[in-house]
């Protein structure tokens, strides 16, 4: 394959080739099985700070989901205390838009490599992927290691060109890199057929061409609704994977996944697994909500291609699926990537224990991390020879200095090796 396309003959291509998303996703879906039409599901991945949050912030106020308008610097999806100070998405989240009848889920990722088991785990939500890319900088390295997650999993990607308005922009330059990208990592020939939007997120711009820009987020928004549709067994056996945990304080513990086959329902008798093979347990959820804008929205039933937020259950896992007890039909357990180094996380028992924390037994340090495990996929804990002493396994150094930050600010004293 060339290392380089012109664009021109690129654009044809996808303009007399290109079909549209919707009758792709008839044609692969099983006999007996629809498509949700009035619905997309998308992840919006990138490298670190290429504009993903700001995107979102920008759709959000295009689509008016949110009341008033949203200053250049709130990134309203950064809410964790250390995402607002280090400038960066820690964790993987949700929103919902409507836009021309259609309601798209939007999942924000973190862009940093350390941080790829959020991203791993949120792409089994989706069916479509906008790949944020600078358009001075071009694809960079977790570009590639997200890129390729999404392409094994066959979704459509939609390549956004952000920051156009920045005086060293070469778009050009970035889509060739960006179409040598997709070659590389083996893409389908639809996958490489990728449609193309221009746009300056933080200025509220986007355009089909990079000199064609508008003060409207109205082209991005248009090129979305063209991503494949969720294909959706309604009448099916249920099947509800859960990718994701929250807490609320009133309801206490939330599971997020996406209704894969079926309906769900409130108060509706429920089985739960953590795999083919695995025991169901009997369950029962008490409340059930979509996303909506920022927030959620109570509902009392929800069916195939709907993220969806319950309560009720205290003892699940992410991967755990929810299924009908009469003829459960469980997934195959979320799996991410091993760990890539480890520290060891213990009692402090130098000099001046007990100065600067309240939580100081191996007792509580072992419940937290424990705890951790239950949300933080990609980490993983071992005990060692000493009693006072955890070793803890983690994606980079980012990854396991935000663990130990959040820890220290909870009020732990910690002793790191």
């Amino acid at each position: 394959v060339a290392a380089a396309r012109p664009l021109a003959a690129g654009r044809l291509s996808r303009g007399l080739a290109q079909i549209s998303a919707s009758e792709a996703a008839v044609a692969a879906a099983p006999a007996g099985s629809g498509v949700r039409s009035d619905m997309r599901n998308i992840a919006i991945v990138a490298h670190v700070d290429h504009g993903k949050t700001s995107l979102v912030d920008a759709m959000l106020q295009s689509a008016q989901a949110i009341s008033g308008s949203i200053d250049k610097d709130d990134r309203l999806m950064d809410s964790n205390d250390q995402e607002r100070e280090r400038g960066i998405t820690i964790l993987a989240k949700n929103a919902a838009i409507e836009y021309g009848g259609t309601k798209v889920n939007i999942v924000d990722t973190p862009g940093h490599a350390d941080f790829g088991g959020e991203v791993e785990r949120v792409l089994n939500m989706v069916d479509g992927v906008l790949l944020l890319v600078d358009a001075a900088e071009g694809p960079k390295p977790q570009t590639r290691f997200v890129l390729k997650k999404a392409l094994e999993m066959g979704h459509r990607i939609l390549v956004v060109v952000n920051k156009i308005d920045k005086p060293a922009a070469r778009p050009d330059y970035v889509i060739d890199k960006t179409f040598d990208l997709f070659v590389e990592l083996g893409a389908s020939d639809e996958q490489t057929d990728f449609p193309i939007v221009y746009t300056s997120a933080i200025n509220r711009q986007s355009g089909d061409e990079p000199d064609e820009v508008s003060d409207s987020m109205e082209p991005l928004l248009k090129k979305i609704l063209d991503l494949p549709a969720p294909a959706a067994d309604t009448a099916g056996s249920l099947q509800l994977q859960i990718s994701n945990i929250g807490s609320d304080p009133f309801i206490g513990r939330l599971g997020i996944g996406r209704v894969r086959a079926g309906r769900v329902a409130k108060g509706q008798p429920l089985g739960l697994s953590a795999g083919p093979g695995e025991p169901v347990k009997s369950a029962k959820i008490s409340e059930l909500f979509v996303f909506d804008a920022m927030g959620r929205k109570a509902v009392d039933e929800a069916s195939a291609g709907d993220i969806v937020v319950f309560s009720g259950l205290s003892e699940f896992n992410i991967g755990d699926t929810l299924v009908d007890p009469a003829d459960p039909r469980p997934l195959e357990p979320i799996s991410v990537e091993e760990p890539t180094m480890s520290i060891s996380i213990g009692v402090n028992k130098s000099p001046f224990a007990g100065k600067a924390g309240k939580l100081l037994t191996s007792r509580n340090i072992r419940e937290r991390l424990e705890k951790e495990l239950e949300t933080n996929v990609a980490l993983q804990l071992k005990d060692t020879g000493d009693a006072d002493s955890f070793q803890v396994y983690g994606r980079g150094l980012l990854h396991l200095t935000v663990l130990i930050e959040t820890m220290r600010r909870e009020g732990f004293e910690l002793m790191i090796g």
